[in-house]
């Protein structure tokens, strides 16, 4: 029973990844149970609960990270749960579309319909917004560090 779940989980958590990679929002939700938690452990990031609230957000999520991409770099897998180290690549668009590269971790449960239950989400948003300050030189940050 313990490979058939895992394999499920596999499964599951790489169909997550590439409907985010589509930037499909109805393909993401889909891939939710219906409770999903979505959880940030970052100061940027926001949590919800539920996959009608996730839905609602999507649209504008991938329309502020334009090319949304996620590289999997490790995936881990035990019975429900999974853990996939990601490379993440995107274009702010508030910030003038500036690429922005970050590594993280997410954390997975998958439910026993092959959907995800709980994502927990670890990224360095010190690390984004580095990259955002580097590329304008008149940003206040920048000035207040090389002052």
């Amino acid at each position: 029973m313990g490979q058939l779940t895992a394999g499920r989980t596999r499964v599951a958590v790489l169909r997550y990844l590439e409907a985010l990679n589509a930037h499909d929002a109805d393909a993401v939700a889909d891939c939710v149970s219906v409770d999903f938690v979505n959880e940030h452990t970052t100061a940027l990031g926001r949590g919800v609960v539920g996959r009608s609230g996730y839905r609602r957000r999507l649209d504008a999520f991938f329309a502020e990270f334009a090319d949304l991409h996620y590289e999997v770099e490790e995936l881990l897998v035990d019975g429900d749960r999974a853990a996939l180290a990601y490379r993440l690549s995107f274009r702010l668009v508030s910030a003038g579309r500036v690429p922005v590269r970050v590594r993280g971790v997410f954390r997975f449960r998958v439910d026993a319909d092959g959907r995800v239950a709980h994502r927990v989400d670890y990224w360095d948003s010190a690390e984004v917004h580095r990259q955002l300050n580097a590329a304008d030189p008149d940003h206040p940050d920048r000035a207040a560090r090389t002052g």
